[in-house]
């Protein structure tokens, strides 16, 4: 469906606009409620437009001046335009400006006020733009539920299937030729998009956030927060992946007989696990190498010590503060243009990990992969517990919201990638305040790692298992605290898993071609570790944002 008609820009003409709205929508069958909401948003739309438009310079109206109506789409996807010559305004700052007069005889700076508030409640569903001298609002009356959310998962199950159905069918060198010139390349491209983009999202969210701080205190309260409940989670992770181990003992002493012999790539890598230099490690030589290696722990004090300092500096302060703001929407925005792509790099994604690795090697290791599976989800039992005892919130909402989301992060693989999604679920889903996400979602991508902390606890132990290696007193203990401090440190490079999980395997007598095999599961693994890692993330932000008293409940408890 394509209607489009226009009308005389006068305020006399606005009931005949919103009667050929009305008629519209009803013949679409639209709910009653959303109707009427919709006819409210047009009317007071339409009268913004109007007053900002060149009729309403004329005392009468010209019939030159017309408002353009235009619906289109059908009855599951509906998109009302209003379009009219005028001057360029911020539509935002017009309904975030909504005060009501008391002592207003004439009744228009009420009525205005009321058209603002009115606006305010579907803001989300309004795009303005000004082009050419024609101020254009768009809005959504019908759209389809989780649309973004139904793309990303089709394009799941397309990938799988055609995965499959070339694997068992298809001659190996065309799948290899389709996997490494056409899937891979498309993976890495949006991949690379999306590393690209987290340095700036990072470290200007995070000096946005704290130059908003009128009180250092209250900074320091936050980020005290924060930290304790990373590390109380930390803790309760290594726990809940030992748990899990000893529940159901995976591992068989034939599991040995069929590992893999290439695993010196990985293992000839190590990583220092030093605690003493990884806080050396935290302040960088310059401030350039930050960006360059997106390094999350630089990054974050570089960004805290720049954020204090501007608040600090007087008469530029304040220009500082709009200088940052606008650099981190920018870099937002730019962040929502990638996302979009987000189901081709999914398609991308899951089917090469079935060409590369083939469904068996996936199901020859399901019994390690369940206890693995297993123990995060007790972990998001944990954080739900949390919400309800720590926060006093019903934790239904949070995982109804952060559910769409969750899919997106499992695809990306990458906790540190994840970080721009995670902060527009916190805004705009949750109601957490900025304050608290800016400083929490990248903190918790650097050492909030639960889903690392319960791979390595049942991998290590697993494996130790398989070669029968006995892990216990002083070696449990050493075992625990080297995950906790690798967990934290972990490199941000391809592999971190395997190289972590090499490093702690060499500690507990384990040989290390037993990472061989893990390697063939380790891309799917992965995929599971970001997402436990982002769900521990956005928990503790809400239930610090709840305890500040920054987090909208309204935003929160709507469906």
């Amino acid at each position: 469906m394509r209607i489009r008609e226009t009308f005389l820009a006068d305020s006399g003409h606005i009931g005949e606009m919103v009667r050929f709205v009305s008629e519209r929508l009803e013949r679409c069958e639209m709910k009653k409620k959303d109707r009427i909401m919709t006819e409210l948003t047009v009317e007071e739309a339409v009268s913004s437009l109007i007053a900002h438009s060149d009729a309403s310079e004329h005392t009468e109206p010209d019939a030159s001046e017309k408002l353009c109506i235009e619906l289109k789409g059908s009855r599951r996807s509906l998109t009302v335009e209003l379009s009219l010559k005028g001057e360029e305004y911020s539509l935002a700052d017009e309904i975030t400006s909504a005060s009501i007069s008391v002592d207003d005889d004439t009744g228009t700076e009420t009525q205005a006020a009321i058209r603002n508030i009115i606006l305010s409640s579907v803001a989300g569903g309004l795009k303005y733009r000004h082009r050419k001298g024609v101020n254009y609002i768009r809005m959504f009356p019908v759209r389809p539920k989780r649309a973004f959310l139904c793309w990303t998962l089709g394009a799941l199950m397309l990938g799988a299937v055609l995965g499959l159905l070339c694997t068992s069918f298809a001659p190996e060198t065309v799948n290899t030729a389709l996997n490494t010139y056409f899937l891979v390349p498309v993976k890495t491209m949006y991949m690379n998009a999306l590393k690209m983009i987290v340095a700036p999202v990072v470290f200007f969210s995070i000096i946005s956030c704290i130059v908003g701080f009128s009180d250092l205190s209250s900074l320091g309260r936050i980020g005290g927060k924060i930290m304790g409940l990373y590390l109380l989670t930390t803790v309760i992770a290594v726990s809940v992946g030992i748990g899990a181990f000893y529940l159901l003992k995976p591992g068989r002493a034939s599991l040995a007989a069929g590992l893999m012999q290439d695993a010196s790539s990985i293992t000839t890598q190590t990583i220092d696990v030093s605690v003493k230099d990884m806080i050396v490690n935290i302040i960088p030589q310059n401030i350039i190498d930050p960006f360059q290696q997106s390094n999350m722990l630089q990054l974050i004090f570089l960004a805290v010590l720049l954020g204090v300092g501007a608040g600090l500096i007087g008469k530029y302060s304040q220009m500082l503060r709009d200088l940052f703001q606008a650099l981190n929407d920018l870099f937002l925005k730019v962040t929502g243009l990638i996302i979009k792509l987000m189901p081709v790099a999914v398609f991308c994604s899951v089917m090469s990990l079935i060409l590369s690795t083939g469904i068996g090697s996936v199901l020859s290791l399901l019994e390690m992969l369940g206890t693995f599976v297993f123990g995060l989800l007790i972990m998001a039992v944990v954080y739900s517990t949390m919400i309800l005892l720590i926060g006093r919130l019903n934790p239904l909402p949070f995982v109804r919201k952060y559910a769409p989301y969750m899919l997106q992060v499992f695809s990306m693989s990458s906790s540190n990638a994840a970080i721009p999604l995670n902060m527009e679920a916190c805004g705009k889903r949750l109601g957490i305040h900025k304050n608290v996400y800016s400083l929490s979602v990248p903190l918790g991508a650097t050492v909030n790692m639960d889903g690392t902390c319960i791979y390595l606890a049942v991998f290590a132990l697993t494996l130790a298992h398989a070669y029968g290696v006995q892990i216990s007193g002083a070696s449990m203990i050493s075992l625990i605290i080297t995950i906790i401090v690798l967990s934290i440190g972990a490199p941000g490079i391809p592999g971190a898993g395997l190289i972590c999980l090499s490093v702690l395997l060499a500690q507990i007598n384990v040989p290390l071609e037993a990472v061989g095999l893990v390697m063939g599961i380790d891309a799917l693994c992965a995929m599971f570790r970001a997402m436990s890692n982002s769900y521990g993330d956005i928990a503790a932000s809400l239930i610090v944002a709840k305890s500040e008293k920054k987090l909208d409940l309204n935003v929160y408890r709507a469906k």
